[in-house]
């Protein structure tokens, strides 16, 4: 099955889970093995009222399905997967009042494992707030490729 790169078509499946509707995460751009999910500024996600500067939990909320979501563009499949471990470096806060971004890829699959990542900025990807990587393992199912895992 090919997955369709048109965004109004898999944004839909961002509108199924209750969290991404209510963080407000929208569809950006999608390629083979890779996304852009845009999460907008709202009041309710600041971190730091002196600031205006983002909390800590949104930004990880957005990089989090960003990178759930290149794993699937990759594998062309949908598998149950968790976020095994995620390291995000944070290189300056995000600007307040600003709309922010996650580009992410996922670069490396094994029977059990994806690897992905990615970046996170306002409106010029050359110049991220953040750095990032994950692994994700898969839960149930078949592995993305190769012989079929048996399932008790």
């Amino acid at each position: 099955m090919k997955i369709p790169h048109d965004v109004t078509a898999w944004a839909q499946f961002l509108a199924f889970s209750p969290y991404t509707v209510r963080l407000g995460i929208e569809a950006v751009a999608a390629e083979d093995g890779g996304c852009v999910l845009a999460l907008p500024y709202a009041p309710e996600f600041i971190g730091d009222p002196d600031s205006g500067v983002l909390h800590g939990g949104a930004v990880t909320a957005l990089i989090d399905t960003a990178f759930g979501f290149a794993v699937f563009f990759r594998i062309q499949a949908f598998r149950p997967m968790a976020t095994l471990d995620m390291r995000i470096d944070y290189l300056r806060p995000a600007r307040p009042g600003m709309k922010i971004h996650t580009r992410a890829r996922c670069y490396k699959l094994t029977p059990e494992l994806a690897f992905v990542r990615g970046c996170s900025y306002e409106d010029d990807v050359e110049d991220p707030f953040a750095s990032c990587v994950g692994v994700f393992m898969f839960t149930v199912g078949q592995p993305a490729f190769g012989k079929a895992a048996k399932v008790p």
